[in-house]
């Protein structure tokens, strides 16, 4: 992998911030499932929440690779914190890409201040990796919609001051009627949230479900045309997920250096547990897994950068994937290096633990990925 200075200078501007912000509430987010709402103006400063709004719309115009390593670089510390950084992703590509001049006139430079939250409400209660299965529904009435249905896995849903919701428009089975609306939850009346999920991990980062009764939404609301919302999903979920991959990565190093910091310390037998074998060979393991990981997801954020769609797709899914397998394993092994007080919270290991299992399944789980990625080679 090559950095460019910029992209080093960017990267030790995060680390800065993550030890001054982030690393000291890292523990107490989870402890109490709290939302760190205090970062948002700090990263709005860095313009960490907009990376990806371009500069003709008042944003940093940022990458893929700039997401990714925002994103690995917080995670080390907090998961949770992690997905904060270019959190508004999810809801500029569809406009980018599939929405009109006018939307992007209309919303991006309000998300370039960087003090917008954003989230994308895809996931239902009976609609999850079968996304053609959802049940929500927009009918068209006048000059608005009228949206009626549950989400389920609301990421930020609560906080959130825009939300990119796909509902059916149509009444056929399958991808071909999905729409994507950008509604606006304290605005809009319907609109409610239900309790916060009590979630493994992931803690500081709120998941609502979402009721929507008879929303009335703007027809210049609808992100492109009727129809186009599985593409501009998929589109998204495309530049997504190697960042998921970059989180994975951030917490597998980050509970590999906690590893090796113990095992330098740590005493058993008149000697520290560094000197055995044993100890050594896990640490080995979990080094040479991170890299890789760390590889595969840089080489697809460069394709995502040069826009070669074709090769970004399957790589996303590889990234995502083997990235967040890789999280769980080093996280693990961590724990087990750590022994007993890797299973407390005095340490963040465990914690690390916890948060590596939902890389493997949000943002479409492994199993999926794995459908996903063996379609491309048999296509």
């Amino acid at each position: 992998m090559y950095f460019t200075e910029e992209q080093l200078a960017f990267r030790d501007g995060i680390r800065r911030m993550v030890e001054r912000h982030v690393a000291p509430i890292a523990a107490e987010i989870d402890e109490n499932r709290r939302f760190p709402a205090e970062l948002v103006p700090i990263y709005g400063d860095m313009g960490l929440l907009q990376l990806w709004v371009p500069e003709k719309y008042g944003g940093p115009e940022g990458n893929l690779t700039l997401v990714c390593m925002a994103r690995e670089e917080i995670a080390r510390a907090s998961a949770s914190c992690a997905l904060l950084a270019g959190i508004n992703t999810m809801f500029i590509m569809p406009l980018m890409h599939f929405g009109t001049e006018e939307q992007r006139q209309r919303f991006l430079p309000i998300v370039a201040k960087g003090r917008s939250m954003t989230a994308v409400a895809i996931s239902e209660p009976e609609a999850g990796s079968d996304v053609g299965a959802m049940s929500t529904r927009a009918v068209k009435d006048g000059d608005s919609y009228v949206i009626n249905g549950k989400k389920q896995w609301c990421t930020f849903g609560d906080v959130a001051d825009y939300i990119t919701l796909y509902a059916k428009t149509g009444n056929r089975s399958g991808f071909d009627d999905i729409s994507a609306f950008i509604i606006e939850p304290k605005k809009m009346k319907g609109v409610t949230f239900g309790r916060h999920e009590r979630k493994m991990g992931y803690r500081g980062s709120p998941n609502v479900p979402i009721y929507l009764d008879n929303v009335r939404v703007p027809a210049e609301n609808l992100v492109g045309e009727e129809g186009m919302g599985f593409k501009a999903s998929m589109r998204s979920l495309d530049l997504n997920r190697p960042t998921i991959g970059a989180v994975a990565v951030g917490l597998a190093q980050g509970a590999m250096d906690v590893a090796i910091a113990y095992a330098k310390q740590r005493r058993q037998f008149k000697r520290a547990i560094a000197e055995f074998q044993g100890i050594q060979f896990m640490l080995a393991d979990m080094a040479m897994q991170t890299e890789a990981a760390r590889a595969l997801v840089y080489e697809c954020a460069s394709a995502g950068d040069r826009g070669d769609w074709e090769r970004l797709s399957p790589l996303a899914s590889m990234a995502k994937c083997f990235a967040s397998d890789t999280a769980m394993k080093v996280t693990t092994d961590a724990v087990q290096v750590l022994g007993g007080y890797g299973y407390v919270q005095d340490f963040p290991v465990e914690r690390m633990m916890r948060d590596a299992k939902l890389n493997q399944i949000f943002e479409g789980t492994n199993q999926i990925q794995r459908v996903i990625i063996s379609r491309h080679l048999l296509a």
